[in-house]
């Protein structure tokens, strides 16, 4: 019995690609029927929802640099925001149950100097 080969097999990244694969990598991908793309092309988001999407997980990642830079502890940043550690976790990993402005509150509560906050908006 003959397996069916997929005519199209795609690979997306949560961002541009350009930056992360390097040029003849994607030769040999395209070559290989393989469609290089981003999550948001994927997904068939627009412009203004992936951008969303990057923002989110921006914050995310900034404070879980900026609490480990700090050297707390996820409890330790849980009772600084009067919250939960498992809620911490979910912030650190961009759940999309949390909400911008928790993460930018918390931003704020970790004292995220203002120029470090423009620096985390994806450009």
């Amino acid at each position: 019995m003959k397996k069916k080969i997929p005519k199209e097999i795609s690979v997306y990244d949560t961002h541009d690609t350009s930056s992360f694969i390097d040029r003849s990598k994607k030769m040999k991908l395209k070559a290989a029927v393989w469609k290089i793309g981003s999550v948001g092309e994927f997904l068939g988001l627009s412009e203004e929802e992936a951008a969303y999407i990057e923002l989110k997980l921006s914050l995310s990642k900034n404070i879980q640099k900026r609490r480990r830079s700090l050297k707390l502890t996820q409890k330790d940043f849980a009772k600084m925001i009067k919250s939960s550690q498992s809620r911490v976790a979910k912030m650190e990993s961009g759940d999309p149950t949390v909400s911008i402005d928790l993460l930018v509150k918390s931003l704020l509560t970790l004292k995220t100097p203002k120029q470090q906050l423009s620096r985390i908006l994806p450009r």
